[in-house]
C-alpha cells in the first residue's frame, strides 16, 4: 500500500507507496464479513461495474463542469500529512497532491494520461545517447526571477547526487551526465539507450526549482520552515504542522490557460475518515480525492452537499511476498495462496464494489501508447489464479508446506486495508498454513518500503502501487536482481535480460512485447500476488468545480482549475 506518511530519506530509494485513508472497523465485524465472503465464495461478479440492480455502479468522467467565477478561496481534505514538500522526497499522495500545484515538470501529465509540454517546449533524441530538451523562455519562480537552463540542471542533477538520496533516483540510472548546452537548452547524455527516461519527466523526476533557492535552503528545502520556490500557479504560503498547508495565487503564472482561478488553496489535514466525510456532507471542506470505499455510497446520497466524480487510475492492489527463502520458497504455495482469496468477494467487501478484479501488476490505462494487439497479448499471457480451494489445498501440500509459518504486516490503515488483510490470513489458514499476524503503527508500516532491516523478520505485505506514467515497463524494472523495490529479492536472469533490453527500444511497440514477455515470467513466478484495480475517486462541494478526476492530480496543478459553481 501506500505509505500513509514518507520514511526518512533512503540513497536510491524508489518506492510506491500506500493509499491510506484511515478508518476504522471493528474486529469482530470485519472477521465475521470476510470469513463468509472468503470460505463461503462467491457465484457471481462484484459490483464493480454495475451494482446488484443492474444499474451503473459509477462511471469514468473525463473532466467537471467548468467554472463560471474566481473565488477568494477553497479548502481541500487530506488523509495525511506531507513527509516533506521537496520534490526529490515527494514520493506519496500527500506530498505530490500538494506539490503539483506548486512545482512543474519539464512536460505535464494530462487527465486523459498523455503528455504536453511543461517547463520544456520541446524534446529532442539525435542519438540513442542523447536528449536535448528546449526549456520555456519567460518562465518566473515565485520570487520573480527568471528560470533558465541552470535551474533546470541543478534540479535534475539532485536526483544523481548520492548526498541527496533521491527517492526517484532509479529514474536516472542510466544518465552519466545534465548539461547547459544553452541559455535555455539542456543535454542529458546517458551511458547506455534508455527509452524510459523520458517519459519519466512528466513526474517528480522532471520537477525544476531555482537553483538559487536550492543552495540557499539546503538541508531545510521542502521542509515546514523553507517551503519551495518553483514556478506553478500557486506559491507556498504557509505550512502549520501537523493542521495545515496554505498556497496563494502566483499572478505571474506563465500560463493564462492555467491561471488560478481561486486565491487561496488550504489543504487541512483530517487523518480520521469518519471526520472527512462528516466535513464534506456539512461543507466544512470544499473537495478531496482518495474517498474511503466505505464512505462512497453515502457521500453518493449526500447530493446536496456536493458531487462525487470517479476517473483514471494506474493503481493496483497486489501482495508482496517479502520473504522468498521461507513458506513462500516454493512457487506453489505462492500460487496456492492466491487461489485461495475469493477477489471477486473481497472487491464487494473492501472496496464495496468500487474496484475490479485483475492478475496484472498494471492497469491497462498505461499501456495507452503500445499497439492494442500487444497490449492484449502481455495481458492474455498472464498467469490466472482463480479461486479454487481444493487446488490451493493440494499445491501446498505437494509443496510440503502444510503447518508452515510466515510473518504477515499489516497496520490498520483504512477499512478496506483491514478487511483484505483478514481476507488474506483467513484464506492462508483455510489451506493450511499458520499466519503470524504482525500489527503496526502506520509510522512504521511505511519503513517496510524504505528500510531492508524492517522488513527482515517479514515475509508477506500489502501495497496499492501506482505507476507515475503511462509506461509499463517502469513497474517491472523494480523487480530486478538487486532494485530496491524487488522486496522479496527475486532473481531471474531471463527476467533482467528482457526489461533491460526494453529499456534500449524506441518503438512502442516492440518495446510492449519484450515487457509484455517480462510481465509473464514475473506472472508465472508469483513474485507479487495482483489482487485488484482501484478508481481514482475525488469529491468537489456545491459551491466549487473545475478539477479532472484522474490520477495525474498528483502531478499536474489540478487546484487552479478550480472556481466558483
Amino acid at each position: 500500500m501506500r505509505r500513509p506518511t514518507a520514511p526518512l530519506p533512503a540513497q536510491g530509494a524508489v518506492r510506491r507507496k500506500q493509499r491510506t485513508t484511515p478508518s476504522r472497523i471493528t474486529a469482530v465485524t470485519v472477521a465475521g464479513v470476510v470469513l463468509g465472503l472468503v470460505l463461503g465464495g462467491c457465484g457471481t461478479r462484484p459490483a464493480s461495474v454495475t451494482d446488484a440492480a443492474g444499474g451503473a455502479k459509477y462511471t469514468l468522467s473525463d473532466s467537471t463542469e467548468k467554472p463560471t467565477q474566481e473565488i477568494d478561496n477553497f479548502t481541500w481534505a487530506m488523509y495525511a500529512e506531507p513527509f516533506s514538500l521537496d520534490y526529490a522526497y515527494a514520493f506519496d499522495y500527500p506530498d505530490n497532491t500538494v506539490l503539483a500545484n506548486v512545482c512543474e515538470s519539464l512536460f505535464r501529465w494530462n487527465a486523459d494520461l498523455s503528455t504536453s509540454p511543461g517547463l520544456a517546449t520541446g524534446v529532442e533524441n539525435p542519438d540513442p545517447l542523447t536528449w536535448i530538451y528546449t526549456i520555456r523562455q519567460g518562465v518566473k519562480f515565485h520570487d520573480g526571477s527568471e528560470m533558465t537552463a541552470d535551474d533546470v540542471v541543478a534540479s535534475l542533477s539532485r536526483h544523481i547526487d548520492p548526498e541527496v538520496g533521491s527517492f526517484w533516483a532509479s529514474s536516472y540510472q542510466n544518465v552519466e551526465s545534465i548539461e547547459k548546452t544553452g541559455d535555455y537548452e539542456v543535454t542529458v547524455t546517458t551511458t547506455r539507450p534508455d527509452y524510459v527516461f523520458n517519459n519519466s519527466l512528466v513526474g517528480a523526476p522532471g520537477v525544476v526549482e531555482s537553483a538559487a533557492t536550492l543552495e540557499e535552503a539546503g538541508k531545510d528545502y521542502g521542509n515546514s520552515k523553507a517551503g519551495v520556490n518553483c514556478t506553478g500557479p500557486f506559491q507556498f504560503d504557509q505550512w502549520e504542522a501537523g493542521e495545515s498547508i496554505t498556497l496563494k495565487r502566483f499572478d505571474d503564472y506563465w500560463d493564462p490557460d492555467l491561471k488560478a482561478k481561486s486565491k487561496q488553496v488550504t489543504f487541512t489535514m483530517l487523518p480520521d475518515a469518519t471526520s472527512r466525510i462528516n466535513a464534506f456532507q456539512t461543507g466544512e471542506i470544499d473537495g478531496g480525492f482518495a474517498i474511503p470505499s466505505n464512505a462512497i455510497d453515502i457521500l453518493k446520497a449526500s447530493k446536496d452537499a456536493g458531487s462525487l466524480y470517479f476517473g483514471n487510475d494506474t493503481s493496483v492492489q497486489s501482495m508482496v511476498f517479502t520473504n522468498l527463502a521461507g513458506t513462500f520458497q516454493d512457487v506453489r504455495v505462492r500460487k496456492a495462496l492466491m487461489m485461495a482469496i475469493n477477489r471477486e468477494a473481497l472487491i464487494k467487501a473492501a472496496e464495496q464494489g468500487y474496484a475490479k478484479s485483475t492478475d496484472a501488476l498494471t492497469t491497462r490505462s498505461v499501456w495507452k501508447d503500445v499497439p492494442a494487439g500487444t497490449a492484449d497479448e502481455a495481458f492474455d499471457g498472464l498467469l490466472s489464479t482463480p479461486y479454487d480451494l481444493e487446488e490451493a489445498k493440494k499445491l501446498v501440500k505437494e509443496a510440503g508446506a502444510e503447518g508452515s509459518k510466515f510473518v504477515f504486516a499489516t497496520a490498520s490503515l483504512n477499512a478496506a486495508f483491514d478487511i483484505t488483510a483478514r481476507a488474506i490470513a483467513s484464506a492462508a489458514k483455510e489451506i493450511g498454513l499458520e499466519p503470524e499476524i504482525q500489527t503496526m503503527s502506520n509510522d512504521k508500516y511505511t519503513t517496510l518500503f524504505s528500510d531492508p532491516e524492517a522488513r527482515k523478520n517479514v515475509d508477506l505485505l500489502v501495497t496499492s502501487w501506482y505507476l507515475s506514467s503511462t509506461e509499463p515497463l517502469e513497474m517491472y524494472s523494480v523487480l530486478r536482481t538487486g532494485d530496491f523495490s524487488n522486496y522479496g529479492g527475486w532473481s531471474n536472469a531471463e527476467f533482467d535480460d528482457l526489461v533491460n533490453s526494453a529499456y534500449s527500444v524506441q518503438d512502442p511497440e516492440a518495446r510492449g512485447k519484450l515487457t509484455g514477455r517480462a510481465a509473464k515470467l514475473a506472472s508465472e513466478e508469483v513474485v507479487w500476488g495482483p489482487l485488484y484495480e482501484t478508481v481514482t475517486s475525488m469529491w468537489l462541494g456545491k459551491r466549487i468545480t473545475g478539477a479532472d478526476p484522474s490520477i495525474n492530480y498528483m502531478y499536474y496543478p489540478w487546484a487552479a482549475q478550480i472556481g466558483g459553481r
